[in-house]
């Protein structure tokens, strides 16, 4: 029996597990990956988070498990098939066992959104790739496309100029998302090209892309751009299956929760990009893994 079953280890998770293990709270951390930090681990450079300028994704997560560990954090590796979350005591399923605990924080994150183009599905892993920092170094010296216009769209298109001869950055409207110094960033590049009012129709290729079919959406003209890789950078979907029809979602299917990361379920939580908020970062998914174990300390001793 725990007093916490956290499901994921990404920055909100291994956050919660730190603030749990000082509160005395007896937890477990389920992760269904071999290595801890959820989408982090894929991040070049991480130049936002407090006291850290320029640690790259990797190492902050090896950081935050490191830390972790250091205060006596329980971990296993299975994914988890489901959840029983009425009455007082929970239970969490994985493919092996069954946890009883009093509280559950979801912490299982994002992943990143498909374009939904012809070829896509077909030549992943062969040329289309949906995190430039991992796959990056397989383009240097050839050409290149991103879709997006936020934040990640923009770091992966500045995170690739530095390798590669010539970078699209493709985007749908007719000015970035993306915070301004990024984009100042990238307008200094001249190897950089920005296609404005544009969208992916095709990526085509045989055993590895050979280029992209792009459609002004003004004037619904088409044209072909030969290149060797494609990075998808479009936003993110929500984690959210293992909980589908048991804690209340918004209509992208994030989970309701508010600052204190409390959902409408009793005993139920939820912190990090499964939330249902305004701004997804490092700090703020921090911010909640605290954050919901102060909720979840009040919780368990009715204070």
């Amino acid at each position: 029996m725990y007093d916490l079953i956290i499901i994921g280890s990404g920055p909100a998770g291994l956050a919660a597990g730190i603030y749990a293990l000082r509160a005395r709270i007896n937890c477990l951390i389920i992760e269904k990956e071999a290595m801890s930090g959820g989408q982090v681990i894929n991040t070049y450079e991480v130049d936002n988070y407090p006291g850290m300028p320029g640690i790259n994704g990797f190492d902050l997560s090896i950081k935050f498990r490191e830390h972790a560990e250091k205060l006596g954090a329980q971990f296993i590796m299975e994914p988890v098939k489901s959840l029983e979350i009425d009455g007082d005591i929970k239970k969490v399923i994985t493919q092996k066992d069954t946890f009883e605990t009093k509280t559950i924080l979801i912490a299982t994150g994002a992943q990143w959104k498909k374009l939904g183009a012809k070829g896509e599905d077909k030549l992943q892993g062969m040329g289309v790739s949906y995190c430039a920092t991992c796959d990056g170094a397989f383009f240097r010296n050839k050409v290149t496309a991103v879709i997006g216009g936020g934040d990640v769209a923009v770091e992966d298109a500045i995170f690739l100029a530095r390798g590669c001869k010539k970078v699209y950055l493709i985007h749908r409207r007719d000015e970035l998302r993306a915070t301004k110094i990024l984009q100042e960033a990238l307008y200094k590049l001249d190897n950089v090209e920005i296609i404005w009012d544009s969208v992916v129709e095709e990526i085509y290729g045989e055993e590895k892309v050979e280029g992209i079919v792009v459609r002004n959406r003004l004037n619904n003209e088409t044209s072909n751009l030969e290149i060797d890789g494609v990075f998808v950078a479009v936003g993110t979907i929500p984690n959210s299956k293992l909980i589908d029809g048991k804690v209340e979602q918004d209509s992208h299917g994030y989970v309701i929760a508010g600052e204190n990361c409390k959902t409408k379920e009793p005993g139920i939580f939820a912190a990090g990009d499964i939330r249902s908020k305004e701004l997804r970062q490092i700090i703020t998914a921090t911010s909640d893994g605290a954050n919901a174990i102060y909720s979840i300390e009040k919780y368990l001793y009715n204070l």
